[in-house]
């Protein structure tokens, strides 16, 4: 590749540009590299659909892609300049929200980095789930203006449209692009749609809009508010319109590379992550009919193309939708449906299994699991789950198709660019293999008694919790000590992950400071999350960790122990500050429910130690790492899945028999809390503990306490401490991403890897 300055695309020296010119030519300079390297091609290409892609900002991850970085870097900073500054200036995409986003994003990385010709499929959103602000100790969301007036942006307008037919009215979309660059390679395409007629006009106070609005608010805001029928309906509407777009450009593609569509499966792998992409089955099915294909091929193509990922058990991401929803937004497809239910009909009496259940809802994970050639689970525990229990009568209809991938991350994401001084550390130790083959970072397990190592990585861990809160003073004015034990918990606020039990644990631990109990070294308890906006029991759990903060800091004595401290508007970019700075990982939510978990990956790769339940990869990461390397807690799967089978749970009763469970509970809606927070919320909080606790939150509290104090114990050596962040550093190789998709290839889509990938 030929060698490019940041210098030849500014019209006057560097030290004389503003920076938002240095930004925008940055982009020029990245966006031609790109080019110049091109992407990865081959006969058949994998279209990978996804409601989200948590792209997180990208012009440091694609500078090091491209072996940009050090040369721009120094060319800045030669005229006085900083390339820190310009990283500031990137506004995050406003993409996706959580877990599932951010590994189709690892997944697209991945995918370009191994020279797999793949693209990811979605929306082009304008707002995103929201931005997230905290007023009166609550949340507050407000929409989330990602593209910036007069600052370039990585999404590039295409000239290609595509036409979709809904009930009684068309619209037009037109198809974006993001580079995808992949390590020391070629590039793939995240492909994004947005509807021609969208108008952020009619968004009024917060992200309030009118619902039925359709061809105005259609690509406003990822996953709207869900809490009446018009926010159900536009989902559906969202759904269609992301399918139907990406069926016809994966058709007109696969023709243009020579495919007469009859061949299709030797020209496309659509992967469907989670049930938003169902509907792409039967358009699939529709757009073949309107070819000549009859109805039983077009059937078989489509299964043949595509593979299904379950990323979690909960009933709530196992979309069903009222048939007359499908009706009036796509009508053309009910008669495809309803053959398709026939065909399951014809072949299996079980209701369970059934397209259309009694009442009229179409199932979209059944139609997935049908008409798909594969089902995937996201770690071993969740496949085991998914064949045992939750959906037990399609194994044994299907044993062929499941099978488990577990999850991974972009370790180069994840190490190389958010920790570059422990990046440099290992590559000093081992070499920088690792960097292509994170397996590799066994390695250093020769190096676990090497006493300056481990004294070198307590030092970097210093300076990244140093770095973090310097950037938290900056990000929302809270001051955080570098000195404390950083105890993280950061993802998406749902009750199944338990945050409340995490709550409870700093309720308990100053109300044992208040007694006289003191620690002998400060904890900061760090939260990052956004609850759904409709989701009220999330929100409350935010709210309460909020006052419990306030009261806590507030407290001359607490507060010198204890800190609690919610990150507003946590993000891929606050993850890249917060993830290096930790020194506990909490994983914590209830066994059996959460399906992977890769958060857990990403703190694991940067030195913090786990503190959670047997769930979803925690598993794995234990029978990684060893016992001796890992803290575990609570009911196992087994145990948990056999309560909610007997429906015999009840929270009351360990509520009266733990003293410092009951004292926990009471505080929470007692008259400090109440100086700061709002009755209402605190009071339904409790009341949802105390009489459903859904998500079994006090069976695990005393074991929890527990090994929560051997694991600050266990901190306080760090020596013995270092040494097991090596272990777990080496270990987490195995969660690459790159792995992951390598299985995927291997198993499901199998991609030739382009030829020509080499960037020399």
């Amino acid at each position: 590749m030929k060698t490019a300055t940041l210098s030849s695309y500014t019209d006057k020296p560097l030290a004389d540009c503003t920076d938002l010119e240095l930004f925008n030519a940055l982009l020029s300079l990245v966006a031609d590299a790109t080019r110049e390297r091109g992407y990865n091609q081959g006969k058949k290409r994998l279209y990978y659909i996804s409601a989200e892609f948590l792209i997180g900002k990208l012009l440091s991850n694609n500078l090091i892609n491209l072996g940009l970085y050090d040369s721009v870097r120094d060319e800045l900073a030669a005229c006085g300049r900083d390339l820190s500054a310009l990283e500031e200036m990137e506004l995050e995409p406003s993409l996706g929200n959580g877990g599932l986003g951010r590994l189709a994003a690892c997944f697209l990385d991945s995918c370009a980095t191994l020279g797999l010709p793949a693209d990811g499929i979605g929306l082009a959103y304008h707002c995103g789930l929201f931005r997230q602000n905290f007023a009166d100790n609550r949340q507050c969301e407000s929409p989330d203006y990602w593209l910036r007036w007069g600052q370039d942006s990585w999404l590039r307008r295409t000239s290609r449209h595509f036409r979709v037919s809904f009930g009684g009215f068309d619209v037009t979309s037109t198809l974006y692009e993001i580079d995808v660059t992949g390590y020391e390679g070629k590039s793939g395409k995240l492909r994004l749609f947005d509807v021609d007629s969208a108008d952020e006009r009619v968004i009024h106070s917060g992200i309030s809009f009118d619902k039925d609005d359709v061809t105005k608010n259609l690509t406003l805001f990822l996953y709207p508010d869900d809490s009446d029928d018009a926010g159900r309906l536009l989902r559906v509407y969202q759904e269609y319109f992301m399918v139907s777009n990406g069926a016809q450009l994966i058709l007109d593609e696969c023709q243009a590379r020579g495919s007469n569509l009859h061949d299709l499966a030797d020209y496309a792998a659509i992967q469907i992550n989670d049930t938003h992409p169902t509907m792409v089955i039967p358009e699939l099915i529709r757009l073949l009919g309107e070819h000549g294909i009859a109805f039983d091929e077009a059937v078989s193509i489509a299964r043949d193309v595509c593979a299904y990922t379950n990323h979690t058990i909960l009933a709530e991401a196992l979309e069903t939708w009222p048939k007359h929803f499908i009706e009036q937004v796509a009508p053309q497809l009910i008669p495809i449906i309803d053959q398709l239910d026939k065909l399951v009909r014809d072949s299996c009496e079980d209701p369970f299994v059934q397209v259309i259940d009694e009442h009229g809802n179409v199932h979209m994970a059944n139609i997935d699991i049908h008409f798909s050639h594969s089902v995937n689970g996201v770690a071993a525990l969740h496949t085991k789950i998914l064949e045992d229990v939750e959906l037990a009568p399609f194994y044994k209809l299907y044993p062929e198709k499941f099978n488990n991938k577990t999850n991974g991350i972009t370790f180069r994401r994840w190490c190389i660019e958010c920790n570059p001084e422990l990046a440099g550390l290992i590559t000093q130790t081992i070499g920088d293999d690792w960097k292509h083959d994170a397996t590799r970072l066994e390695d250093l397990l020769a190096h676990q008694d090497d006493d300056g190592l481990l004294d070198q990585l307590s030092k970097i861990k210093r300076h990244n919790k140093e770095r973090f809160a310097t950037w938290l003073r900056a990000h929302q004015g809270t001051e955080v000590d570098p000195d404390a034990i950083f105890d993280v918990q950061s993802k998406r606020l749902h009750e199944y992950k338990r945050q409340q039990l995490n709550l409870l644990w700093a309720t308990n631990t100053y109300l044992q400071v208040k007694a006289g109990k003191l620690p002998e070294r400060k904890v900061c308890m760090l939260f990052g999350a956004k609850a759904a906006p409709a989701y009220t029991i999330a929100k409350d759990i935010i709210h309460a960790i909020i006052c419990l903060g306030k009261v806590v800091a507030a407290d001359p004595v607490a507060s010198q122990y204890l800190q609690v401290v919610m990150i507003e508007n946590y993000n891929v970019t606050a993850a890249e500050r917060l993830i290096p700075a930790a020194d506990v990982s909490e994983q914590i939510s209830l066994a059996s429910k959460e399906a992977s978990g890769t958060s857990n990956m990403k703190f694991m790769l940067n030195g913090a130690l786990t503190l959670g339940t047997m769930d979803g990869a925690n598993v794995e990461i234990a029978e990684l790492v060893g016992k001796g390397n890992i803290y575990t807690f609570g009911e196992g799967s087994d145990e948990v899945i056999a309560r909610y089978q007997r429906g015999d749970y009840d929270p009351r009763s360990y509520y009266e028999g733990d003293e410092r469970l009951k004292e926990a509970v009471d505080f929470l809606r007692g008259p400090q809390m109440l100086e700061v927070g709002n009755a209402e919320s605190l009071e339904r909080l409790t009341a949802e503990l105390l009489g459903k606790d859904w998500f079994m939150t006090f069976p695990d509290f005393d074991s929890y306490l527990t090994e929560k104090a051997r694991v600050l114990n266990d901190v306080a050596d760090q020596h013995s401490w270092q040494r097991k962040a090596l272990v777990n550093i080496a270990k987490a190789g195995f969660f690459s991403s790159d792995r992951t998709i390598e299985q995927y290839n291997r198993d499901i889509w199998h991609l030739s890897v382009d030829s020509s990938r080499s960037c020399e």
